[in-house]
């Protein structure tokens, strides 16, 4: 079997990932700094699997460190999900953002270089196409200025993996352009864990419906969209890790490629269809107001998922009902177990 090196694995994709990964018969190896993530999930997978992965408690950006693990490891491929990933966070904080995330991927590129490691799946993201000027935004689509930092650090960490690639014609690479992974594991074991105040639009909708937020305000509600709210692509945390399998599984029949994919549903649903669809399907009461505009969101995106289906062989199986009771059934199982957030 195989081994992956999964860092960023104890959070929120890259736990989800580890079970599809094993699901597979994959072998993964977690590496994690715990900034965005605890030992709640560790425990979650512990009693999803039977077992307890290899974990290494490292940071990506230190170089020595996690060249101990490539060492001890032997990894056969890598999955590359550690980074800061909140907008609104990154345009207060840039330099943050840009040392983290393009840093640890530098380290990484290097250490497989090293270790003589060819297969690279990389968490990007569809904030790398800005507004983009055609809707569905299919791969081909010119990516535009990014509206945040977040996004155009995602944007220099492509560019960085399409010249190695170039220039290390051995190293293979999947660009794995999500667009709004939401939900949580189906047993309410793992799911999505934010500290603090969250960043995204799913969990501050079940930490208002169960009483820790007061309540919830949608971010703009004069955009050009038929409700006047941010539409985006939802996606289901299981669909999106199970991508993660299938690049892997595509990288062992190529050579000299570097290829990006988006990962989404492959429809749109505005912020306001997202807050309604969970108030009906979990029949919560969820108080909602309205406030201005966030700095860094962009107005509207979803993906032409065609090119993911088509040559990963990969599709979504999951509705955004799904998700939404997914989301709640975690949100609950947290709350049972004292979880303060």
């Amino acid at each position: 079997m195989k081994k992956v090196l999964v860092t960023g694995g104890a959070g929120y994709i890259g736990s989800h990932t580890v079970i599809e990964l094993c699901n597979d018969d994959f072998i993964p190896v977690i590496v994690d700094n715990f900034s965005n993530t605890d030992d709640r999930i560790l425990d979650g997978l512990h009693q999803l699997l039977g077992y307890s992965p290899e974990l290494y408690r490292v940071d990506c950006t230190d170089y020595n460190a996690l060249k101990a693990v490539f060492s001890t490891e032997r990894p056969d491929a890598v999955i590359h999900f550690a980074a800061f990933k909140a907008v609104g966070e990154s345009t207060a904080l840039p330099l943050k953002y840009y040392s983290n995330n393009i840093e640890s991927l530098l380290v990484v590129l290097r250490l497989m270089e090293e270790f003589n490691i060819s297969d690279l799946v990389f968490s990007s993201s569809c904030t790398v196409y800005g507004q983009p000027e055609k809707l569905p935004v299919d791969e081909s689509c010119p990516p535009q200025p990014a509206t945040s930092p977040y996004g155009y650090s995602k944007q220099v960490c492509e560019r960085i993996i399409t010249d190695a690639c170039a220039a290390r014609p051995a190293l293979k690479c999947a660009l794995l352009r999500y667009f709004n992974p939401i939900g949580a594991h189906p047993s309410a074991l793992i799911g999505e864990l934010p500290f603090g105040i969250p960043n995204n639009l799913v969990p501050y909708i079940t930490q208002t419906a169960i009483g820790i937020r007061s309540q919830l305000t949608i971010h703009g509600s004069d955009y050009q969209t038929p409700d006047g709210t941010c539409i985006r692509d939802y996606i289901h945390v299981c669909d999106l890790a199970s991508a993660h399998v299938k690049a892997l599984r595509w990288l062992e029949n190529q050579s000299a490629v570097c290829e990006a994919f988006n990962l989404g549903q492959g429809l749109g649903n505005s912020v306001k269809e997202v807050v309604d669809t969970f108030v009906r399907v979990n029949e919560s009461a969820l108080p909602v107001v309205m406030g201005p505009r966030r700095p860094g969101d962009v107005e509207q995106v979803w993906a032409d998922v065609s090119k993911a289906n088509e040559q990963l062989q990969w599709k979504t199986e999951r509705s955004l009902e799904q998700a939404l009771k997914d989301a709640w059934k975690w949100e609950k199982h947290l709350q049972q177990a004292g979880v303060k957030s």
